[in-house]
């Protein structure tokens, strides 16, 4: 009985195989919230997806998910170019990837009237996103990242680093010679 609701997202995940450029299987997604043109988005196999998802392709963008991802509650996503999701992340509920920023040059027109900014964004293997973390236009994580809950990121950041805060920073890195998890004082950035 406690699977149930897996195998009525995995028929849903059936039905939204028709409407999204592609969506493999095993896998399985909750009702979303909002889908602005599932044809741009591609999901590999394994993937986990639970309820609320509202994700967002303007223009020519395309979302790639990669295989075995599992993604909370509550993501929402937009792309205006090629935003990648690489195999074997693991996302939090409550988390915003975009790779599209509001333009507000001009004060004499309203933000929404005014041209986008598009910058690539693109999430590397086996990252971990806490909860609530918001991942801005052109942010760059490389393999196995981990983003702490709440923060919020911009920039390229090295494989095995762990960013916190808002500005993001990076505060450990895995040194592969160690072993270990290292900690980085703010000169090591």
């Amino acid at each position: 009985m406690q699977h149930i609701y897996k195998i009525t997202w995995s028929i849903r995940a059936i039905v939204y195989k028709l409407i999204f450029g592609s969506f493999g299987f095993p896998g399985y997604i909750g009702k979303p919230t909002f889908l602005m043109n599932a044809r741009h988005i591609y999901i590999k196999s394994r993937v986990r997806i639970f309820p609320g998802i509202r994700a967002e392709c303007h223009g020519r963008g395309t979302i790639q998910i990669g295989d075995n991802v599992s993604i909370g509650q509550g993501f929402h996503v937009i792309a205006s170019s090629d935003l990648k999701i690489s195999s074997g992340c693991l996302i939090s509920g409550n988390v915003f990837i975009t790779d599209t920023d509001h333009s507000y040059s001009n004060i004499e027109t309203p933000v929404f009237n005014q041209i986008n900014t598009v910058t690539t964004t693109s999430i590397g293997e086996n990252c971990f996103i806490g909860t609530g973390a918001r991942i801005q236009a052109g942010t760059i994580l490389g393999n196995g990242c981990i983003v702490g809950a709440n923060s919020v990121i911009r920039g390229a950041f090295p494989d095995h680093s762990v960013i916190v805060g808002s500005p993001g920073r990076i505060v450990k890195r895995f040194n592969t010679e160690s072993g270990e998890w290292e900690r980085v004082r703010a000169s090591q950035h």
